[in-house]
């Protein structure tokens, strides 16, 4: 019994010091994300409240033409809060041509881009799978982006039912 107490308690002083380790390190500044990943993360675009400002933030254009890319949705979303969202296209993934960026734009939210997600050919398929929040009845919006620059869009509308913006 006192063997097992003894054990828990040097446990406990071991991850004690391991956690005050990484606050240490984190509060020197020793453990910071890489300036590239964070030069390449849209928090404008995360911030607009209206499509256009979001699109041009994140995409320097809001005019995109349809392309080849499928959402799959629900056409009714009973609850708001967790709505499913796939998307995917059948373009390439390899070295010299590939999908390198997948946004997704919730139409009637407060802050319409709800997800970024960047590709490499090491990704082997260009399909994405998240669930959003919605706060009301609008259309999704996915944009996909290829390491050329071009770029192609879908739209699909989601009824909700119940919001999951507070709504």
């Amino acid at each position: 019994m006192e063997n097992s107490i003894n054990f828990k308690r040097r446990n406990f002083l071991r991850s004690s010091l391991a956690t005050g380790a990484l606050v240490a390190a984190a509060g020197t500044g020793l453990l910071k994300v890489p300036a590239a990943m964070a030069a390449e993360w849209p928090a404008n675009a995360f911030k607009a409240d209206k499509l256009d400002k979001a699109m041009q933030d994140v995409l320097g254009t809001t005019q995109v033409p349809e392309g080849k890319v499928d959402i799959k949705a629900p056409t009714i979303a009973e609850n708001g809060a967790v709505v499913p969202i796939t998307v995917s296209t059948d373009s390439p993934m390899t070295a010299d041509d590939y999908v390198s960026d997948i946004f997704i734009f919730a139409e009637g939210n407060p802050a319409p881009l709800v997800a970024s997600f960047h590709l490499t050919p090491m990704s082997g398929k260009a399909e994405v799978s998240t669930r959003i929040k919605m706060g009301k009845t609008s259309n999704v919006r996915a944009v996909v982006k290829t390491n050329k620059g071009e770029l192609m869009q879908a739209a699909k509308e989601v009824k909700v039912t119940i919001g999951g913006c507070g709504g």
